[in-house]
C-alpha cells in the first residue's frame, strides 16, 4: 500500500521532469516536479529501509546463500557507486588480497552492505578525497573488509548514535543532506545475519574506517565440493 502509490508519484514525476510529452511552459514548474521526484525517492528509500530492518528483526528475512566470487561482487558494487563518486570528485580504490576464497553469503545482501557503506563514505568525503575498499584474510582465518575514507569523520562519542536506528550525527551545514538514519543500523543487521561483525572507527577531520568481519566458517575455497559447501552453510 505504501510502495505502489510512491512508485506512481516517482514514475509520473520523472516523465514530467524529462518533459517526455513536450516542454513545460514555466521554468518554476520544472523545479517543483524535481522536488516532488526527489522527495518521493527519499520517502521510498526510507520505507524500504524500515521494512528491510523490520523483516530482519522479526526473523522472517531468510538468506539466499551461495558461493560468492568477491572480485566479481565488489567490482559490481564499485560500478553502482562510481557515478556518484565522480560527481562528488572522490576517488574510489579497490584493494583485494591475492588468493581470496569465495564467501558463502547472500550475494544481493552482501552487495547492499557495501553499496550502503560506500554511499555513506562518498556523501561525507570532500572533493579530491579518497575512499578505499579492501579485503584480506585475518590471521584467525576470518575475512575482513575495510571501507576507509578521508572524509570529515565522526567524533568517537557520536559513534553509538550513528549506529542507532534513526540516529543522525550533527555535521557541518555544508554536508547537511537528507538521510533515513537507518543506513548503518540496516547494514549492521545484514552483516549480523551472516554471523559477522561491523565496527566503526572515526576521527573528526581525519576520516572514517568501517570494518566488516565475516567468520572463517563462511570461507569457501573455489574447488570445495558441493556437499562440503552445504555443510559450511549449515
Amino acid at each position: 500500500e505504501l510502495r505502489t502509490p510512491l512508485n506512481a508519484i516517482i514514475g509520473f514525476s520523472d516523465m514530467i521532469k524529462t518533459e517526455a510529452f513536450g516542454p513545460l511552459d514555466h521554468a518554476q514548474y520544472r523545479g517543483y516536479v524535481k522536488d516532488i521526484n526527489e522527495s518521493g525517492q527519499h520517502l521510498l528509500a526510507l520505507i524500504n529501509d524500515i521494512l528491510d530492518l523490520a523483516k530482519i528483526e522479526s526473523g522472517k528475512d531468510d538468506l539466499s546463500e551461495e558461493s560468492v566470487d568477491l572480485t566479481e561482487n565488489l567490482t559490481s558494487v564499485l560500478m553502482l557507486v562510481r557515478q556518484r563518486a565522480q560527481t562528488r570528485g572522490v576517488a574510489l580504490h579497490l584493494e583485494l588480497e591475492d588468493g581470496l576464497p569465495a564467501l558463502w553469503a547472500d550475494p544481493r545482501k552482501l552487495k547492499q552492505v557495501f553499496v550502503n557503506l560506500l554511499t555513506n563514505a562518498i556523501k561525507f568525503t570532500d572533493r579530491d578525497g579518497r575512499i578505499t575498499l579492501s579485503a584480506r584474510r585475518h590471521v584467525t582465518g576470518d575475512l575482513v573488509f575495510e571501507i576507509a575514507d578521508t572524509g570529515i569523520g565522526i567524533a568517537p562519542e557520536d559513534i553509538p548514535k550513528a549506529l542507532s536506528q534513526f540516529g543522525q550525527v550533527k555535521k557541518d551545514p555544508q554536508y547537511a543532506q537528507e538521510g533515513t538514519g537507518l543506513g548503518l543500523p540496516l547494514t549492521q543487521a545484514l552483516v549480523a545475519q551472516h554471523g559477522g561483525v561491523l565496527e566503526l572507527h572515526s576521527q573528526l577531520g581525519v576520516g572514517t574506517t568501517v570494518t566488516v568481519r565475516f567468520p572463517a566458517q563462511r570461507m569457501v575455497m573455489l574447488a570445495t565440493p558441493e556437499p562440503l559447501r552445504r555443510a559450511v552453510a549449515s
